[in-house]
């Protein structure tokens, strides 16, 4: 026997209406002569209004965000002239918090009946926060690679310049961006709105991780420091002075051999923070008699710049000693 054909839904009114409210769907229709509007319950819900027989598009204003008003009478008295379907995106304020709704409806005056036009309003907040999310990351995702490649193009030029062979150039550095690797694995977004932020304490660990192996004992490099964020600009900067003093101190001091050590600590000085580097048990120390490098030049310029502050070295008897005063503030940016 042959298959039936299964009947198509019948549809009620009732039925029509339940769909309607499971979407979250409000209905409006416009007389276009007396520019009223009038609502279904759910509408007047979105718009957080009192119900009533009908509303001016005065009214509505009233509730519509400032900056979006004018774009929508221009966008409503177009929608006769639209060929076809019609969407307009707008905010609308209840009380200090923003809303966003959907106007959609029908143009060139297509199904008016009796010069009242139909169509629906939609609450899109929820899309439009996961649109603005996306922009942001991705805007925040454009600033870090920019401020990268400007980093890492200012590092070539300088490494170039002091490097004696394109072995030695690769190899400085492939170690100045491994450095500022590390460094932005650590830096990242907080919830709520906190911003970019890791501990100190953690920070120089990380950075200085790679440099505890490379002697008789695990260990010899200790941090002690007080517990304060650091910003994505300020780790940067950070790990760029980091790096450059324990590459020194591993070809030239404490960490050049098995058992020498190194001690950060910090101390609060009014609105800076004060590191204090101290290595010990190095070969004899010797104050340098040429002029700056590029790398002490990098540094100087980091500290000035990102970290908003200064750097001061000790070549004392038993070891370098190395005073990096900075910013609080921009410490935390």
């Amino acid at each position: 026997m042959p298959t039936e054909m299964p009947k198509a839904h019948a549809w009620k009114p009732e039925h029509l209406q339940l769909a309607v409210n499971a979407a979250g769907v409000a209905l409006w229709a416009w007389d276009v002569d007396t520019d009223r509007f009038t609502m279904d319950e759910r509408g007047f819900e979105l718009w957080a209004m009192p119900w009533q027989p009908q509303v001016t598009f005065e009214q509505l204003s009233a509730h519509i965000h400032p900056s979006d008003r004018d774009r929508v009478r221009s966008a409503f008295a177009a929608t006769r002239a639209v060929l076809g379907r019609y969407e307009t995106d707008f905010r609308i304020l209840v009380g200090e918090t923003v809303r966003w709704i959907s106007a959609r409806g029908q143009g060139e005056d297509v199904g008016i009946v009796g010069r009242t036009m139909f169509g629906i309003f939609l609450d899109v907040t929820g899309r439009k926060q996961a649109e603005e999310g996306n922009e942001l990351l991705a805007g925040e995702m454009s600033h870090r690679v920019k401020n990268l490649l400007a980093i890492a193009t200012g590092l070539t030029a300088i490494t170039s310049r002091t490097a004696a062979s394109t072995a030695d150039m690769a190899q400085e550095l492939t170690e100045r961006l491994t450095a500022l690797g590390r460094a932005h694995d650590l830096v990242r977004p907080l919830p709520n709105g906190q911003g970019d932020a890791t501990l100190l304490g953690d920070l120089l660990s990380v950075l200085l991780a790679p440099y505890d192996d490379m002697g008789a004992f695990k260990g010899r490099i200790r941090v002690a420091v007080e517990r304060m964020g650091v910003g994505e600009s300020a780790a940067t900067g950070l790990a760029l002075v980091v790096h450059e003093l324990a590459t020194n101190a591993m070809k030239y001091g404490a960490l050049s051999v098995p058992t020498g050590t190194l001690d950060l600590s910090s101390v609060a000085d009014g609105d800076d923070v004060v590191l204090k580097w101290l290595e010990r048990g190095g070969p004899d120390v010797l104050t340098p008699e040429r002029n700056e490098g590029f790398g002490s030049k990098l540094v100087r310029r980091s500290v000035a710049g990102q970290l908003g502050g200064s750097i001061d070295y000790d070549w004392s008897e038993g070891g370098l000693i190395v005073t990096l005063r900075m910013s609080r503030e921009r410490l935390s940016s």
